[in-house]
């Protein structure tokens, strides 16, 4: 025991300010790193190229030279390739550095756009009763899901949202999924909940409404096309017939937002939404 203890006690003897600051620094790196790409393609491609490792290591081991030869001549345009598989998520990881909490106040004022654009359009589309399922992400990716969708990657606006689920357009039918003051993907499809308390008495978008927060912590927004009722989940919770005041407060909660924003809007009455289709 005093073998195992003794180098680590010497180690952390020559710790120094400068050492636990380089430390922490790598860690905070690798934590963003890791939340941009969880749930995401590239943690399927980590996870190949860590097995790739692992052959290396074993064909190494075992003198299995022609597998060991073609690993190491692959191996100097491994970070070619990495540039070229991961640009997304590094420019995601850079753009959430510097959306970090040394630049809260900018944080804050773009996320207060971000809820103002949302609940701009879904007051819009409710009171035109224009069918809407909009999904919004918070630390668990959605990046499944996305790519099962059209591939957007615009600045979130009503307007484009209105655009989007105008009735008649090509991708109507799907959800919107936002990440953070961005359309990431349109006309995705979603997972049903199974819970059988709720499947029997929902419509398909409602089904996808609360499908989706039972496989992420996300907060998802389904506006009813034929009564313009709202409706917000998370947490594999949904709850119905919600006014914009109320919608507004949920978001600023699930978004970690701070005060909610004030407005004078006239709240919808309460009333029981029959089941409908996702259309």
């Amino acid at each position: 025991m005093q073998k195992i203890a003794a180098p680590i006690l010497e180690a952390l003897q020559k710790l120094d300010f400068r050492a636990v600051i380089d430390i922490l620094a790598v860690g905070f790196l690798i934590y963003q790193f890791v939340a941009i790409i969880r749930g995401r393609r590239a943690a399927q491609i980590l996870t190949g190229l860590m097995v790739l490792l692992g052959v290396y290591l074993g064909a190494t081991y075992a003198g299995l030279e022609l597998l060991r030869t073609v690993l190491q001549t692959l191996a100097p345009y491994t970070a070619f390739a990495l540039i070229v598989m991961f640009q997304s998520d590094i420019r995601r990881l850079l753009a959430r550095i510097g959306r970090g909490w040394w630049l809260g106040f900018g944080g804050r004022a773009e996320r207060r756009e971000s809820i103002d654009e949302i609940l701009l359009a879904v007051e819009q589309m409710a009171r035109t009763r224009t069918g809407a399922l909009i999904v919004v992400e918070r630390d668990i990716g959605l990046r499944t899901f996305i790519e099962s969708g059209v591939n957007m990657d615009a600045l979130l606006s009503r307007d484009l949202l209105l655009a989007i689920f105008h009735p008649g357009a090509s991708m109507h039918d799907g959800a919107v999924i936002i990440q953070g003051d961005r359309i990431a993907a349109a006309a995705c499809f979603l997972p049903l909940t199974t819970n059988p308390a709720v499947a029997s008495t929902m419509g398909t978008r409602h089904r996808a409404t609360i499908g989706v927060t039972e496989e992420s912590d996300c907060v998802a927004i389904a506006v009813s096309e034929e009564t313009g009722r709202i409706s917000v989940a998370s947490h594999s919770e949904m709850e119905r017939d919600v006014t914009i005041t109320r919608l507004e407060e949920r978001l600023a909660l699930h978004l970690n937002r701070g005060p909610v924003l004030q407005r004078n809007r006239r709240a919808t009455d309460v009333v029981k939404e029959p089941s409908e289709s996702r259309r």
